[in-house]
């Protein structure tokens, strides 16, 4: 099998020859139906899970297995490889940017709640930045949070969002100082899907990786609790 970094690494060869069965027996069969479905299944999260695939290179105390970078990015790359790309957008957005966000920013207790179902399959990330009329543009974010003397209360909404329409778990950037310029006065919030105020709206068809879901997102009156603040809003390097 082709590697991508032309490792000699026993460990590296053996996660690739299992990654590759993994794809044979879990994905190859199904592949072409979840592609014209517009989504894969959520079962195929937990199998993912199930095979120590989902945030290998977080530490173990939080449920991955500290992997190095190299051993971590193989997994995604042997997927990409099989030409099952929907899937590894879908993982790296998980793994690599939602898990990553939550251990360089989240509390103690937001890492241990949310990394080991993250790592399991149980809970699936998601990322929410991008809005209908800014784009990409932070800076013209218009989903704000206002807190209520007791809660953080969101109002907005968000387009695009990989892994939408199965996320259990999703990080939301809302302005939380209207006043402020530029990317100041955005916080991060760790929103679960069940919360009352939340709801996802179009699994919107793209030209290609068509069975990654990418979603529309909407916060209506939706209250998270302090602990639910991810970054402060005092901090914008994660910007």
């Amino acid at each position: 099998m082709f590697n991508f970094f032309d490792s000699n690494r026993e460990d590296v060869g053996l996660l690739l020859s299992s990654v590759k069965k993994f794809c044979d027996t879990h994905i190859e069969p199904n592949y072409d139906t979840w592609e014209t479905d517009g989504i894969f299944p959520k079962s195929l999260w937990h199998k993912l899970g199930e095979s120590g695939f989902l945030c290998i290179d977080i530490p173990e105390k939080y449920g991955g297995q500290g992997a190095d970078p190299e051993l971590a990015m193989s997994v995604p790359s042997a997927i990409t490889y099989e030409n099952y790309g929907s899937v590894s957008v879908g993982m790296s957005v998980h793994s690599d940017i939602v898990a990553h966000y939550i251990l360089s920013l989240g509390t103690e207790e937001q890492k241990l709640t949310y990394l080991p179902k993250m790592a399991s399959g149980d809970y699936i990330g998601a990322i929410a930045m991008t809005e209908p009329a800014a784009g990409s543009d932070l800076q013209g974010m218009r989903t704000h949070a206002k807190f209520d003397g007791s809660n953080w209360v969101i109002n907005g909404s968000k387009t695009f969002i990989t892994n939408g329409q199965h996320a259990d778990l999703v990080i939301v950037a809302a302005k939380t100082n209207l006043e402020a310029k530029g990317s100041s006065g955005i916080s991060l919030f760790l929103v679960e899907a069940d919360n009352e105020g939340f709801s996802r709206g179009r699994n919107l068809e793209k030209l290609g990786l068509h069975s990654s879901d990418t979603s529309e997102l909407f916060f209506n009156e939706l209250k998270v609790p302090e602990s639910a603040l991810l970054a402060a809003k005092t901090r914008v390097s994660f910007l």
